[in-house]
């Protein structure tokens, strides 16, 4: 499938990426409404929409930080963000199901990684469970290992690409 767009996300994308989070992920590992909102309205250069004839089908969002260490359950509501840090957080990397196995998940990506080195980042980081590590890896991650984080209460590994 190629004839969809990435594009920088827009306030009446809200709904569609809440759609998207709330059916790709369980209830306690989602965004909230608020939360999505937040980082359209204070971040919108770090959040990418894939569109397909119209409808909002991807997306990835973030947010920028000098820290490190990237699992503060706060910075997901961008508490303690930073526009000019040297980190950018990936929070959400996520594709419709039936759009999913199309490539999209991987451009979100690409398009993403090249943006941030646009931006002058040093690092685009994130946390992924499991299943997941292989994927980033083939996208230049590293693995880091096991996160301290539990959000959801699941395990979480620790993602780093260095740009």
């Amino acid at each position: 499938m190629s004839d969809y767009t990435l594009r920088m996300v827009e306030p009446n994308d809200l709904t569609a990426c809440h759609t998207i989070e709330a059916r790709c992920f369980p209830p306690a590992e989602a965004a909230w409404t608020t939360s999505l909102r937040n980082r359209i309205d204070a971040y919108p250069e770090g959040f990418i929409v894939a569109e397909y004839q119209g409808q909002v089908i991807g997306q990835v969002n973030s947010g920028s930080t000098h820290k490190d260490d990237i699992t503060d359950e706060e910075f997901k509501q961008l508490i303690g963000h930073d526009p000019d840090g040297k980190n950018i957080v990936i929070f959400s990397l996520s594709v419709l199901p039936e759009f999913q196995k199309e490539g999209i998940g991987g451009a979100l990506l690409t398009n993403f990684i090249d943006q941030a080195r646009d931006m002058g980042k040093s690092n685009v980081k994130l946390l992924c469970k499991e299943n997941l590590v292989e994927f980033y890896s083939r996208h230049g991650f590293e693995n880091g290992g096991v996160s301290a984080s539990s959000h959801g209460g699941v395990q979480w590994n620790v993602m780093t690409l260095p740009l």
